[in-house]
């Protein structure tokens, strides 16, 4: 198998997810800032055009992180972070769901109409004046998603899943390029971003995340 790559919040979960799992895959790299994402040889490979992709030992390619996130769990094992029992997984597909549409949906929208217009515009459909209207619909979501923390180590159980991988992917990009850090005042998030903050996985992959590798 190989794992298609680029800088940014997506491609950092499976490389997230794998690493916690003990797991590694080898890597293409794809120039996202250089539009080599919306190049013909990429397109007949996703013709979404976006990262991360995985293409299989047969030759199937799967996109959009968790469904890649859950495939290696499925065909690679490792530890579990979104099984094992139905009730679990289920809870897990849950809260990644949610954190998806409450947070990581505004936050990349908020990006893409406002810091980085300048590369998405020329790209793809861009409102630049919903940009701060999604920005606030990112804080509504950090704001709920705060209170469900309230007693809770993580989202969907006592244990670290894929829902927090997600979350915590895209509010360490929120704060570091999209202008939307963790409020201090949300002190259950701030709690749980530190945590997660701490694992060898989130300082491991930020150099890629970043464009720094």
């Amino acid at each position: 198998m190989i794992l298609f790559v680029s800088v940014g919040p997506n491609p950092r979960i499976v490389r997230f997810f794998l690493q916690e799992k003990g797991l590694t895959l080898p890597e293409t790299r794809i120039d996202l800032v250089g539009g080599e994402n919306r190049a013909p040889a990429f397109l007949a490979l996703n013709p979404a055009g976006q990262l991360p992709a995985l293409r299989t030992d047969d030759g199937h390619v799967i996109a959009e992180g968790p469904v890649i996130c859950d495939y290696i769990e499925t065909v690679m094992g490792g530890p579990p972070l979104i099984g094992p029992s139905p009730e679990r997984r289920a809870s897990v597909m849950m809260w990644t769901r949610r954190v998806e549409q409450a947070f990581c949906d505004p936050v990349t929208r908020a990006f893409r109409y406002g810091p980085a217009i300048g590369l998405f515009g020329k790209r793809m459909r861009c409102l630049p004046e919903a940009a701060a209207g999604m920005a606030d619909l990112a804080r509504d979501g950090a704001a709920w998603i705060d209170a469900q923390l309230d007693g809770r180590d993580y989202l969907a159980g006592d244990t670290l899943s894929l829902a927090d991988i997600v979350l915590w992917c895209f509010a360490d990009f929120a704060a570091t390029r999209a202008g939307l850090p963790v409020d201090p005042a949300h002190a259950n998030l701030s709690r749980w971003f530190a945590r997660i903050a701490d694992r060898p996985a989130a300082q491991d992959t930020a150099a890629l995340a970043y464009g720094r590798a």
